[in-house]
């Protein structure tokens, strides 16, 4: 049996990769009663985690950078959004450089998931942060110790710097305009980032729309210098287009979707949609990952990326947004089938054509894959195991389904039985255990374990 403490962290994620999620369907993946989970979404309450509301809870995400709630940061949301996006250019192995700014601050959460990184920064809370929270190799830049107690700056770190070989610096400042490029309050820590930059493959800025228009004291780093740029919502249609005719990838984060700029050179752009199944789970990442190298070979296709959280109805709203944002095509990786007629409703009285991915929708193109015959590789491939490990025999043979995916990927599920009868004989409906595996790894432990 689960601890409380251990019961309570599960229901966190659950609520966190099925939003609305009700109280009956926690009770019974956990094995509970109805009225522990209440006491356990009371208590998550008291404590600021969740908001409970009819029939369930919503996560109440209050995420600490640094040690402080995002409350007491200026524009938290939004950077904590530019941030999120700056980690997906890290890969696994990669050298990266980190100022002391609390927006590139706030990647170090984002970055947990990566292998085998080295970070070099002249953040004290930073290096701080990445040492307690990631297991990555951090090198921390010597110098003066700013006033505040949050960066070393001057140019005593020169001579390591210059040495070493980076993949990318990511970096912000106090303000940045067209014409003065990135600039920094003080001297010695421009000069300090500007060694940064020097050693450095790429130049990717972190800068929240409250900062564009205004100038620094001190010049860091001129617009040719600049390899990216990260920034919210807020920001003008006018310095989108300035920024990108100037040579720029802009990447503009929102509350729902994320749209990449191409750079380009007066040809019209194309703009794609791409609404992904959850950005929660590393198989969709990877598939978002993939459509973001493909429209990284052209230069007049902007990108929109959405993530459908593994809800229908988000995907509806998720839906709406795209159109409103006029792409020119969407694809649609979702996980409900029954959704799919209205989803394609909308995008086809918006006369935008549709690629459906995995989960086939009536009126868009769709792209997947044979799922009885690749359910029948897995089940002819488990059916060699259970050979070599038990004799071809088992004694309860747990399916792990997703009612809402429909028809053609439970195919997979029937590929896999029909695979593994044909190696180990007949399986009988009494010794198989269908559960709903929800497509999370949470959900599917919860079922396996009750």
């Amino acid at each position: 049996m689960m601890t409380a403490h251990e019961r309570q962290q599960t229901i966190l994620r659950l609520l966190k990769e099925r939003p609305g999620i009700k109280v009956t369907n926690l009770a019974d993946l956990l094995g509970v009663s109805v009225g522990t989970i209440r006491n356990d979404l009371n208590a998550l309450e008291s404590l600021g985690r969740v908001q409970r509301v009819r029939g369930g809870a919503i996560l109440l995400d209050q995420p600490q950078i640094f040690g402080v709630h995002s409350a007491e940061i200026p524009n938290a949301e939004a950077k904590n959004r530019i941030a999120h996006w700056a980690a997906e250019m890290v890969e696994d192995g990669d050298a990266i450089l980190m100022d002391a700014s609390s927006t590139v601050r706030c990647m170090v959460p984002h970055l947990n998931e990566r292998r085998n990184l080295t970070v070099v920064t002249n953040g004290l809370k930073t290096a701080e942060l990445l040492a307690t929270e990631t297991s990555h190799t951090v090198i921390l830049i010597g110098g003066i110790v700013s006033l505040d107690g949050a960066a070393t700056t001057s140019q005593m770190s020169n001579g390591i710097i210059e040495n070493l070989h980076i993949q990318t610096a990511f970096v912000s400042g106090v303000g940045f305009s067209l014409e003065n490029g990135l600039t920094e309050r003080n001297i010695e820590e421009a000069q300090l980032k500007q060694s940064m930059l020097a050693s450095a493959q790429r130049t990717v800025v972190l800068l929240d729309s409250t900062k564009i228009g205004k100038v620094g004291f001190a010049p860091l780093a001129s617009l040719g210098q600049i390899t990216s740029m990260l920034t919210d919502s807020d920001v003008s249609a006018e310095f989108i287009e300035k920024v990108r005719t100037a040579g720029v990838n802009l990447l503009v984060c929102g509350e729902k979707t994320v749209r990449s700029y191409s750079v380009h050179d007066g040809k019209p752009s194309y703009t794609l949609g791409f609404a992904n199944q959850s950005e929660e789970l590393p198989f969709a990442v990877a598939v978002r990952r993939g459509v973001e190298r493909a429209v990284a070979e052209y230069q007049d296709i902007d990108l929109v990326i959405a993530d459908n959280k593994l809800s229908g109805e988000e995907a509806l709203r998720v839906a709406d947004k795209l159109i409103a944002r006029g792409v020119d095509l969407a694809i649609e990786y979702q996980i409900d089938y029954q959704i799919g007629s209205l989803i394609m409703d909308k995008f086809q009285r918006a006369n935008i054509p549709v690629i459906a991915v995995d989960i086939p929708m009536v009126g868009a193109t769709f792209f997947g894959v044979d799922n009885y015959r690749c359910g029948h590789v897995a089940g002819i491939a488990l059916g060699e195991w259970l050979q070599q490990e038990g004799g071809g025999e088992f004694d309860q043979l747990i399916v792990l389904e997703e009612p809402r995916a429909g028809s053609l990927p439970a195919a997979r599920i029937k590929g896999q039985l029909d695979g593994l009868a044909e190696m180990i004989g007949p399986l009988p409906e009494e010794m198989i255990i269908r559960v709903d595996s929800g497509n999370t790894s949470s959900i599917s432990e919860a079922a396996v374990a009750k």
